[in-house]
Order: structure tokens, then sequence, then C-alpha cells
């Protein structure tokens, strides 16, 4: 049997992401059809009794359905193989690639779905092989100056660039630094992410084919508790990589978490409480362990292991400080002007509020204590903003020289 192209594996992973949604949409009308038809509440009647069975048969027929012909769309690949060979490379593609993983990265790693995002190093959207040979050959000017950008949930290394700019590629010029980009799957959780990081950089420290002057990492969002995440467990194992890394700098990274999360969360709750939309609560729990991490700011297993991530508690993460050898710096954006109410202020860059991406923390115990001189709010700006602002380029510059 000849090897699948990437094209026929990636199609191969839609199909089986819409055989499963569709399962998973008719066990979400069926309960609803339970649910009307004979609601919890009401004492139950032959009648109804015999509807919902004959309803059963109906709804696992369509079950079933969905399984055969998924299973047989496998046949057709090739055929289907030209019609999407011209997007074979496209940025859209990646795009949205990247938005399931984030959305269900988890998911697909469970399923082995060729969808899926295996962590990677990338520099100008190639994957590079971790050896000497392969990043030399991928960096004809190299030098022992490593800056990695890692990006956050839901996105891919190609996203840094915004409306023509990309921070990496600048400084990377201005600063004589050698850029190098992660790539992965943001759906996983933080914890799994920040392992996988800690493993990849100590291989790349150990085979990068010059000495090592410093590390520097970027971090956007969600990669900034991944950076974090990463340092943690490369601390706990004494990894070599972390003796190099000398500057890390987070852009709206929710430190404690995101209040987007947090209000799905009671999304499920009001949900699950009515029985007419409790079947309807299954939709919340779409969301990725990634998302569901991002409610208090997850790092390592311990935050998550052994409980329900949809269940609505206390933040009971372990608290991890920054370690004291490295200098960290940390761009919080607000969509308001500095005149802003203190109302609109707090709600930060729409997506991230502003507490949360400074470090702070209402139980002082948990704040991360950054210098005052390594703060900086950006007035006017997103969160996707602080990939392409040149304010916050110029503050970059500043800090990294």
């Amino acid at each position: 049997m000849s090897k699948k192209t990437k094209e026929e594996s990636e199609l191969q992973g839609i199909t089986n992401l819409i055989v499963d949604a569709t399962i998973g949409v008719t066990n979400l009308v069926e309960a609803m059809h339970k649910q009307v038809v004979q609601p919890s509440f009401l004492p139950s009647t032959t009648i109804q009794k015999l509807i919902t069975s004959i309803a059963s048969i109906t709804y696992k027929n369509i079950r079933w359905s969905s399984l055969f012909i998924g299973s047989g769309i496998s046949k057709i690949l090739k055929k289907l193989t030209p019609a999407i060979g011209e997007i074979k490379d496209s940025y859209k593609k990646e795009v949205i690639i990247s938005i399931l993983n984030g959305v269900i990265g988890d998911y697909l790693e469970e399923k082995e779905n060729p969808l899926k995002i295996t962590m990677q190093f990338r520099y100008q959207s190639k994957a590079i092989a971790i050896d000497r040979k392969s990043i030399k050959a991928a960096y004809p000017n190299i030098n022992g100056k490593i800056l990695l950008m890692v990006h956050g949930s839901c996105m891919n290394d190609l996203q840094w660039m915004r409306k023509d700019h990309n921070h990496g590629k600048i400084l990377a010029a201005e600063l004589n630094k050698t850029p190098i980009y992660l790539n992965y799957n943001s759906g996983l959780h933080i914890s799994s992410n920040g392992q996988k990081l800690n493993d990849s950089l100590e291989e790349l420290i150990k085979h990068w084919p010059v000495p090592i002057e410093e590390l520097t990492i970027i971090a956007h969002s969600m990669g900034g508790l991944v950076t974090r995440s990463a340092l943690y467990y490369g601390e706990q194992n004494k990894k070599d990589w972390t003796n190099y890394l000398k500057k890390v700098v987070f852009l709206g990274t929710p430190h404690h978490g995101s209040y987007i999360e947090r209000t799905g969360s009671y999304l499920d709750l009001i949900l699950e409480s009515i029985p007419y939309t409790k079947p309807f609560a299954r939709l919340g729990k779409i969301r990725s362990a990634g998302v569901t991490d991002l409610r208090y700011g997850n790092l390592i297993d311990e935050d998550w292991k052994n409980n329900d991530r949809f269940e609505i508690k206390k933040d009971q993460r372990q608290h991890i400080e920054l370690p004291k050898q490295i200098a960290f710096y940390n761009i919080a954006a607000i969509t308001g002007k500095e005149s802003a109410p203190l109302s609109i202020q707090a709600l930060g860059d729409t997506l991230v509020g502003l507490k949360s991406a400074l470090g702070q923390h209402k139980n002082p115990g948990r704040n991360l204590h950054f210098k005052k001189e390594n703060i900086w709010i950006c007035y006017d700006s997103n969160h996707l903003d602080l990939l392409s602002t040149s304010r916050i380029l110029d503050r970059l510059k500043v800090w990294l020289v």
C-alpha cells in the first residue's frame, strides 16, 4: 500500500472530524429530543416512552450511517488530492489548522488525527530538523544569539507577521540575533506543551552549530504561559538551556488567567441548570484543555490533574515564581486611552485583563513582582495589536539591545 501524501492525510483528518462532529451533534439532538418529549421533572407515560424508543432507533441509524460513510471516503482520497493541491502551503490553510488545534487540539492528539500540529521549530514557514546540518542550512549567517518567538492560542508561527510587520524579523536584523519560531498545538494542556518545549530547547541548544552566547524569548498570550511552564520543568530537571536564557518578554500573557474563559465556565453552569437547555451544555465542553487552562493560568500538571476541568472551582494553582537570574519584561495592552475610566482599563486588551497581564493578583502572595522599569502598558491597542504596533517594537529594542 502506497504511503499517503500530506494532502491525503489532511483530507482524511477533515473527514474524521466531520464524521465525529456529525455523531456528536446527533447525540446532542437526541438528548434534546428526550428532554422535550419526556422532561425529567414530569411523570413518564407509556406513549412518551414509545416515542423516545422509536426516536432512539432513528438516531442510532444516523450514527451508523456516519461511521460507514466516513470509512468509505478514504477510498476516493486520491481522486480528491488534485482539487486541494492548490492550497498545499497556503497561509489560510495554516491559519485554519492552527485554529482547529486551538479549539480541539487535545481531541486531535487523542485520535491521532492528521490535522494535529506536532511541536517544531520553524523559520520562514519551514520546519527545522534539530541537527547541526539542518540548522546551519536554514541560517547561512547564523550566530550564537538566539531569539525564540512563541505564539499564542489558536495561532501559528506565520502569524507573527501582521500588517507587514514581524517583531522577530526586525529585531533579529537590527540587534544581530538569529530568529527561530515555535509552532505548537495550543489545544493541549499548557503543561504538556511546556514539557515538550523544555525537551525541544535542550535538543536545540545541544545541536546549535556555533557557540551560544544567549537565548532570548518573546512570547505572545498563551505562549508566555507555555514559556513559563517550560522554564519550570527545565529548572526542575536541571536542563542546560535554562543557563543560556537571559531575557523573556511577555506580550499580553494571561499570567492569572482570562476572564473570557471564566465567563465561559459560568455559561456551562447556567445551561446545565435548565432542563430544556442542559443538553446544549455539551457545546461548552468543546473547549480544549489548552483553553480551559487559561481560566486561571495553569502551568504544571498538578494544576489540572485529578480535576474536572469544566467544574467551577476557585483558583487552585501552585504559585510558580519567576526565576531571579533571568530578566523578565512585560507588556500589557488596553483598548482605551490612558484617560479612560478604570473600569475600561481593567478589561485590558479585550481578551486578557490588565492585572492578569501585569502578573498582579488580589492575593499578594501570587504576585509575580515584575520590576517597575520592566513593565509597559500600550494604550489604544487590542490583543492582536501587540504583534504589530510600532510603539511596542520600539520598547522591545530598548529592552533587548
